[in-house]
């Protein structure tokens, strides 16, 4: 209990005072408002110092930006708010009171330290972003005079190349389903979709009635950022959802029900972490071992899609991409399907 008779949690941050994992999805909401209840965390026996509650009303300010200006996640949010409270928790041990009296090598030392804590580099980019956009953000509201962050550099990291599944995975997955089996059809339109039109595991949730048009197969979804586009829906895919929705769909509805094409069995919309186990038995239950979920399926699409020839701007709008140089990362997963081939048939490879 602090001097506000306020009951703080701790800070979101391992034993060490590193950043910690983001907490799961389902609990987003109810944490995002506990947090803005108790706008900086203490331990529970202590005093709330003046240095956390002068550097909170700026973080809350900035969250309270990028949720109405931005459009961004709760995730997202959460995920800055750890980033920037992990530093105000850092600034207030070394006696400095206000965003103005850090500086590029305050910064620079907040980040090796969380380097030496174990945080992976491609976490600390993450952090750097954050704290990019945040001292930029108290700039152009003339809360600082100048940005401490604008000299900041993003560690290099390795090479990621995305997993994909083959063709004949793929295939294997969605031959195994018999929709003639409760929630058969259901799952099946579900991973058809995934496959079909590259959906993030967010908009296949929030995939709605009003934006399905059977007729010509095109779906309406918004994806990050708020944005909405426009996506086919493959023969497969489009038949799949059809049986579905004239044939299990209608047996789901309750009294409460809304317009997600995806429901459950109490009727309400599929939330992502059971839509992540029913990608999971279904590649279970057709034989595939190794970690399977909604996004790899995503990445398939992309890459199925370049290696028959598909142009990359179309692959980028197909999914959503803001930039297309996060599309252009499918060219090297391409790129090493010919190394392994030429390795495989040239006599000198």
């Amino acid at each position: 209990m602090n001097t506000l008779g306020i009951v703080l949690s701790r800070p979101a941050h391992d034993g060490a005072g590193s950043l910690a994992p983001l907490p799961r999805k389902s609990n987003l909401r109810n944490q995002n408002s506990l947090i803005r209840q108790a706008v900086f965390f203490g331990a529970p026996s202590c005093q709330v110092s003046a240095t956390l509650w002068s550097l909170a009303p700026q973080i809350d300010s900035f969250i309270l930006y990028l949720a109405t200006e931005r459009g961004l996640s709760d995730a997202y949010q959460l995920s800055v708010r750890r980033t920037l409270e992990t530093l105000a928790d850092w600034a207030q041990q070394r006696d400095l009171p206000g965003w103005q009296d850090l500086g590029i090598d305050h910064l620079r030392e907040f980040l090796s330290q969380q380097k030496s804590r174990g945080l992976e580099a491609s976490s600390l980019r993450i952090a750097v972003v954050h704290l990019k956009i945040f001292f930029r953000f108290l700039v152009s509201r003339n809360l600082l005079g100048e940005d401490p962050a604008e000299p900041l550099l993003s560690p290099r990291t390795g090479s990621s190349l995305p997993g994909t599944l083959q063709v004949s995975q793929v295939a294997r997955i969605l031959d195994s389903i018999d929709p003639s089996k409760p929630l058969g059809r259901r799952d099946l339109a579900i991973l058809e979709l995934f496959y079909a039109s590259g959906l993030r595991l967010a908009e296949i949730c929030s995939a709605r009635l009003e934006s399905l048009d059977l007729e010509d197969g095109f779906l309406r979804v918004t994806g990050k950022g708020n944005k909405t586009r426009i996506v086919p829906v493959g023969g497969q895919a489009l038949a799949a959802l059809k049986s579905y929705l004239d044939n299990e769909r209608p047996e789901l509805v309750k009294p409460h029900t809304s317009s997600e094409i995806f429901l459950s069995v109490r009727g309400g919309p599929l939330g992502p972490d059971r839509v992540r186990k029913i990608v999971k038995e279904r590649a279970r239950q057709a034989g595939l071992t190794g970690n399977i979920y909604p996004h790899l399926l995503r990445h398939s699409f992309a890459t199925h899609l370049l290696q028959n020839g598909a142009d990359l701007r179309v692959i980028q709008e197909l999914l959503g991409h803001a930039d297309i140089a996060t599309t252009q990362i499918y060219t090297h997963v391409d790129d090493q399907r010919l190394k392994k081939v030429h390795r495989q048939f040239h006599p000198r490879a």
